[in-house]
């Protein structure tokens, strides 16, 4: 299905890829970056056949890392994603990015999409930037985002970054998206810190305190490290070490990780630790970073590294892509079915008229929604018999 057609009814049927699409698709398989930006404009535009090339991608994806860099806004996110990619392009890998600005209540585009965002990597071919709107959808992230990042993956990029739109505690659907998630603060932001008590906290698997040149650096690490360790164990001290996989001296080669770091001394996990026998857990680290400078971009990549080792040799990683692929059905369904009841609702004499006899006290909209909906059902029960 790709949505209500113009009668507000839905068609549903396995997508299948037209022929123009299908070479669409073979040419960004094939490495052409104009195919890869006509894909992924069909995909925020949500055009029709989006979802059938989307499917014919599913394939190609699972070998980019997808960093998701969220936080509040004036931490310092573009900046520093600007920094990433061009660190990234240093040591050979090719990069997308992703950058989810707020959508204009006019057109449903990104308000800030003509902005320049990435002067260090301009010109630069292996760096893929696309500013997409958000859409309205809470935490900054639309579906169309998860599926430009399956479009890039697919393209054979080797990282793949989505900065979010910073909206506070409601990023947390960057989850859905991103392997590794990192946390921007800036100094002094004492709201901020309390803001992340409040959900936020629980997404990141990095924290950096962006801007760390700047007075109230410090207290504010401080501050983040403690919210760590609490997070963790409400009575863990600060000196108990952490769960997390040291990341390895040559992120190239496996075989010159340091493989005594999950379960040995310093910041390995101990034998009580490891007492459910699921091995060591990932305690989220807390960095410093300069973004105008590159101060703390290296630790920052390293530590990056450190938890993709950590979610492939877990078998985290498993666990983390059924989570967002049964989230993504979840919300696929959703849609579809809410496009087959907005149908029914025109059908209906449309919600407006609807409402109106709920006024009238002529019936109430529990009752309206159960009519709606009874065709719906009685189709699934009758297909199920």
């Amino acid at each position: 299905m790709d949505g209500p057609n113009r009668d507000g009814s839905a068609t549903l049927r396995t997508p299948e890829l037209s022929d123009r699409d299908a070479d669409l698709v073979e040419e960004l398989l094939g490495g052409s970056h104009r195919a890869l930006a006509r894909v992924i404009t069909r995909i925020e535009d949500r055009a029709g056949g989006h979802r059938a090339i989307v499917a014919a991608l599913h394939e190609h994806t699972g070998g980019a890392d997808v960093i998701g860099i969220t936080g509040s806004p004036g931490a310092g996110k573009s900046t520093l994603v600007d920094k990433l990619a061009a660190a990234y392009r240093e040591r050979g890998d090719t990069v997308g990015v992703v950058a989810v600005d707020p959508s204009s209540p006019y057109t449903g585009g990104a308000v800030l999409g003509d902005r320049i965002r990435m002067g260090s990597n301009v010109g630069d071919m292996d760096v893929f930037f696309r500013s997409m709107s958000a859409r309205g959808q809470l935490g900054g992230l639309s579906m169309a985002t998860a599926d430009a990042a399956k479009a890039l993956d697919a393209f054979g990029k080797d990282v793949v970054i989505i900065e979010t739109v910073g909206a506070g505690q409601n990023e947390v659907d960057v989850v859905r998206t991103a392997d590794t998630v990192a946390v921007l603060v800036q100094p002094g932001s004492g709201d901020d810190v309390q803001t992340l008590k409040a959900g936020i906290l629980e997404i990141g698997d990095v924290f950096a305190v962006n801007k760390a040149d700047m007075d109230g650096a410090e207290r504010t690490l401080a501050e983040l490290e403690e919210m760590v360790h609490l997070r963790e164990s409400p009575t863990k001290g600060l000196d108990t070490g952490h769960h997390a996989f040291d990341a390895p001296e040559h992120p190239d080669d496996p075989d010159h990780s340091n493989d005594g770091g999950a379960a040995g001394d310093g910041d390995g996990a101990s034998d009580g630790d490891e007492a459910d026998g699921d091995g060591p857990e990932w305690t989220p680290e807390v960095l410093r970073t300069v973004a105008n400078t590159g101060e703390g971009v290296p630790e920052l990549i390293e530590t990056f590294d450190a938890h993709a080792a950590y979610l492939r040799e877990s078998g985290e990683i498993e666990a983390t892509k059924r989570r967002r692929y049964a989230e993504e059905i979840r919300t696929l369904v959703r849609s579809d079915v809410g496009a087959i009841a907005t149908g029914e609702i025109e059908r209906r004499g449309g919600i407006d008229r609807l409402a109106e006899a709920v006024r009238r006290r002529e019936t109430d909209p529990y009752s309206v929604a159960a009519e709606i909906v009874a065709p719906i059902a009685d189709c699934v029960a009758g297909d199920g018999e």
